[in-house]
């Protein structure tokens, strides 16, 4: 049996703020490095080695990663960063107050961005210009649905995550709540409306064991 650990990283500015992020880099809150650290344990207690801990690149994620990885003693095993893991981009919301925003349109336009699957928010004009992205190629999005977010992500989970799990590999993600959301979907086959009813919470650690074909034997929720 091999085991798939994915979480959120904890509660970032934005969360605390109530803001549209996406793609922008904002840092943790101190609850959020907090729940970092109690993920960290509560996957220490599984006695889970890892071989790989994937993240986004962006820091709310890579220092939740860091964390964790230092309360479970394993800070010397590969970390891999990929655009991949980025949160979904809000487009034109980002930076916007979520409340103001539903004051403007009505709450229930602003929950079919935030929850539907295949929803896209306003689009920026044009993309913006990131060093981090330039240097790989890629051009950041005007604005994702969740079902945008899933196509670019699932690339890295064939190609990166889902091999080394078929060779016996514990592996970690830290990410972000879109994006776990669409994992998650794909892993448990979630319909399109029923997606918009799963919430992953900041630093609440799920674990997957899976079967020798990558089935789903169980799922746990840390606590």
């Amino acid at each position: 049996m091999t085991s798939l650990i994915v979480t959120r990283h904890g509660e970032s500015q934005a969360n605390r703020d109530n803001i549209f992020t996406g793609w922008s880099d904002v840092d943790l809150t101190s609850k959020g490095y907090l729940q970092a650290q109690q993920a960290g344990r509560l996957i220490k207690n599984t006695g889970l080695n890892f071989t790989s801990v994937h993240t986004s690149m962006l820091k709310r994620a890579i220092i939740t990663a860091n964390i964790i990885l230092a309360e479970i003693d394993q800070l010397w095993i590969p970390e891999y960063k990929s655009w991949r893991l980025n949160e979904r981009h809000y487009g034109a919301l980002r930076g916007k107050n979520k409340q103001l925003v539903a004051q403007e349109v009505g709450t229930a336009q602003v929950k079919l961005w935030r929850r539907s699957f295949k929803t896209v928010p306003p689009l920026l004009e044009a993309p913006d210009y990131d060093q981090r992205y330039a240097k790989l190629g890629v051009t950041i999005p005007l604005g994702e649905s969740l079902q945008m977010a899933q196509q670019r992500l699932l690339p890295y989970w064939q190609d990166q995550i889902a091999p080394r799990l078929l060779d016996g590999q514990n592996q970690l993600i830290v990410a972000h709540g879109s994006t776990m959301r669409a994992l998650i979907k794909y892993l448990e086959n979630i319909s399109d409306d029923e997606i918009s009813s799963v919430e992953v919470p900041n630093g609440e650690p799920i674990r997957y064991d899976f079967d020798e074909q990558l089935n789903i034997v169980k799922k746990t929720f840390l606590q």
